[in-house]
């Protein structure tokens, strides 16, 4: 079965949205390397609409960036309620019917490591138990507003530490999987 994993940036409260608008710049070498590593094995993302709305419009025009080099080349499935195929992004296909269904059908099959990106849609292969590893990079920063990963959760959800280090620019990378019952 295959590997299916999110990696978010959060601040010290929890806002998840936007990690732009907060990072400051503090993405260093430790981070660049966890990136590098948690990629190499993906082949299939799936994207959130909005997500997917702000990368089509963004990675397509920054070719020599290390992340679009991968992004835009990789199959990407959109998650979507809104968007109609066929989309413009090269290799983006919308996801057609359940996102549940579609994502346990995702990971039985032939290829890679799936990566997950988007609030909402990390938020419910999260609460459907269908996220193998959740990764939170921490950055110490508060920021007051914006969207959080577990504000929709209304049941207790128990996760187990898999993974942790702490940054030479003060990071917290922390890795999850849902505790066994």
């Amino acid at each position: 079965m295959r590997k299916v994993s999110a990696h978010l940036f959060s601040s010290l409260d929890g806002v998840v949205e936007n990690p732009g608008a907060f990072q400051f710049g503090a993405f260093g070498p430790e981070e660049g390397a966890a990136m590098a590593r948690a990629l190499a094995p993906v082949t299939d993302v799936i994207l959130g609409r909005t997500l997917y709305d702000e990368w089509s419009d963004f990675w397509p025009k920054h070719p020599g960036d290390g992340f679009a080099e991968f992004i835009n080349p990789v199959v990407k499935y959109v998650a979507s309620r809104t968007l109609t195929a066929p989309l413009a992004w090269e290799n983006s296909r919308l996801i057609d019917g359940n996102l549940l269904d579609f994502v346990q059908d995702l990971r039985e099959g032939e290829g890679g490591d799936i990566s997950v990106n988007g609030i909402s849609v990390v938020r419910q292969l999260l609460a459907a138990g269908l996220l193998d590893t959740l990764a939170l990079t921490i950055h110490p920063v508060q920021v007051g507003s914006g969207k959080r990963l577990f504000d929709q959760l209304t049941d207790p959800l128990r996760l187990e530490l898999v993974d942790s280090q702490i940054t030479s620019v003060g990071n917290a990378m922390l890795a999850y999987r849902k505790r066994p019952e």
